[in-house]
């Protein structure tokens, strides 16, 4: 006898239907074609174990089970609980009714118990699509399929209960969420707030700069002066995602099953900070069966490169293209995938070896050959992507002990907030850009006009400071997002002048070698 059962696969974020196909027929064997992975051809060994133990069996005849279509390669444990219920239908141990309207998904461990798999809401998504009633899987990943409206979703624990629905109409509990409720109630206050930051209000400042026009940033100063602090603070200011945002970021945290059972939708921006002994394909994703990376992770967030110079230079050369593009694209012979990367890079270094470079109190400990690699990890084409360079001091004692709170993160959001409206009428018109960061040399020349007074101060700061015509750029379009924060129409001598000190901390020179720069001219 022949039945059919659904699962699903997922390819990048998105997932694909695969039809279960079993047929049992007179003699004897086991055979599961449809280019199945390892893990799933393991599966009749779990099964059987479950199915024994919760009285029933693998039928002793022909049993061949095709996953369609064929040519698409399955991969994962995920599998065993519709292999389970096909075998159980194909062989008459069940009555079942319209199994074929349900996607069904989980691992069996050896007594029966469905284990969590990972894609849970791109499949509900997909089933949705596909006109499917509902999506049977483990109660843990529940929650989080259940953001999908429209869709039937139950959590169960126990392959009996998908035996008991089916053979005996045994009720199960849907798994009911308010997407909308959801979303609202994770928008709670961060845990990191910038009211917690003692002094410092001129680093605020430039990261207030940075989240209003979604410029990469870079961290400048000696160890303990408070760059991680002040980096991880950084989602707490920038605009609340929007629901579209959300299922984006959440679906990309599916993929990899980072989605515990008490988390539905991701609605805080996510914030990432690798360790500098990140892989390449870590970082951007891969393998032989693609994944996303701490770049796709970081999606409509923060990605924080701690240290960046450690980083192996060809890890920090392979983010070039996705800070361009915004998206990952992992080509293998027989399919490509891609992930989404639209995030904001922050990152920090000291500024020497030692860490005391311009530190008064501190002894000059490396010398001019270690300042020139130290700094020479870093290419000139990624600085190119690092729109503003901040220097980051110590605090010194007095506000060290300042009991008096700063101001917090809530009321910095609300200008951003503003200023991102700002940009988002601005920019309504094209389909790739959103706020000032991602503006092209077109749109910078519309939109970044300069009077005679800016330009004159534009021409004596890049003469003075020996800065490149990359850095002329930048300065136009981090000058326009501190105007958007003033909500001024136009970029005025004042804005210049304040970009200025955000750029030339660290530069290239003609040779393509990195310097450090004293910016203090006017």
């Amino acid at each position: 006898m022949l039945k059919k059962v659904y699962g699903s696969a997922v390819f990048g974020v998105e997932a694909h239907t695969i039809t279960i196909e079993v047929n049992i027929d007179k003699g004897i064997g086991y055979h599961l074609v449809g280019l199945p992975d390892n893990a799933i051809k393991e599966s009749n060994f779990r099964i059987a174990a479950a199915l024994q133990n919760n009285g029933y069996k693998i039928p002793g005849k022909k049993l061949i089970i095709n996953m369609s279509p064929a040519d698409m390669r399955k991969e994962g444990s995920a599998y065993d609980l519709p292999l389970a219920m096909g075998i159980l239908t194909a062989s008459n141990q069940i009555k079942e009714v319209n199994i074929d309207r349900y996607v069904i998904m989980g691992e069996l461990s050896l007594d029966g118990m469905v284990q969590p798999i990972k894609g849970a809401l791109p499949i509900a998504i997909k089933a949705l699509e596909e006109g499917f009633e509902g999506f049977i899987l483990p109660k843990e990943n529940a929650k989080e399929a259940a953001i999908v409206s429209g869709l039937k979703v139950y959590g169960v624990e126990y392959i009996s209960e998908v035996i008991d629905y089916f053979d005996k109409h045994k009720a199960l509990e849907q798994t009911i969420v308010d997407t909308r409720a959801e979303f609202q109630k994770n928008l709670e206050h961060p845990e990191f707030d910038f009211s917690d930051v003692k002094g410092q209000e001129s680093i605020k400042r430039c990261m207030e700069i940075a989240a209003a026009g979604g410029h990469n940033i870079i961290l400048i100063g000696p160890p303990g002066a408070g760059k991680t602090m002040l980096a991880k603070r950084l989602p707490s200011i920038l605009p609340p995602m929007t629901l579209q945002e959300a299922l984006e970021t959440t679906k990309i945290h599916s993929v990899v099953g980072r989605i515990g059972a008490q988390k539905g939708l991701i609605a805080q921006r996510p914030f990432r900070s690798p360790h500098h002994t990140i892989s390449n394909v870590a970082l951007v994703g891969g393998r032989s069966y693609p994944q996303p990376g701490e770049i796709s992770l970081s999606h409509n967030g923060v990605l924080f490169l701690d240290e960046l110079p450690e980083f192996k230079r060809e890890v920090l050369e392979v983010m070039r293209q996705p800070l361009e593009d915004r998206e990952v694209t992992i080509s293998r012979a027989k399919f490509t995938v891609t992930y989404p990367s639209s995030f904001m890079l922050v990152a920090s270094m000291n500024p020497s070896p030692s860490g005391c470079f311009n530190d008064p109190n501190a002894p000059m400990m490396s010398s001019a050959s270690e300042m020139q690699r130290y700094l020479g990890k870093i290419s000139g084409p990624l600085l190119d992507r690092i729109d503003i360079h901040i220097e980051v001091t110590p605090v010194p004692f007095e506000k060290l002990s300042d009991e008096r709170k700063g101001e917090s993160s809530v009321e910095i959001r609300k200008r951003v907030t503003k200023a991102r409206a700002l940009q988002t009428t601005r920019f309504l018109d094209s389909e790739n850009v959103h706020y000032n960061s991602q503006m092209n040399t077109k749109q910078i020349r519309k939109y970044c006009k300069l009077d005679d007074t800016s330009i004159q101060l534009l021409k004596t700061a890049m003469e003075r400071l020996n800065l490149s015509a990359r850095a002329y750029d930048r300065i136009l379009k981090v000058a326009r997002t501190i105007a958007d924060l003033e909500g001024e129409l136009s970029i005025e001598s004042a804005h210049i002048s304040e970009v200025i000190q955000y750029q030339s901390l660290i530069e290239r020179d003609g040779l393509g070698d990195s310097k450090i720069l004293n910016y203090w001219f006017i």
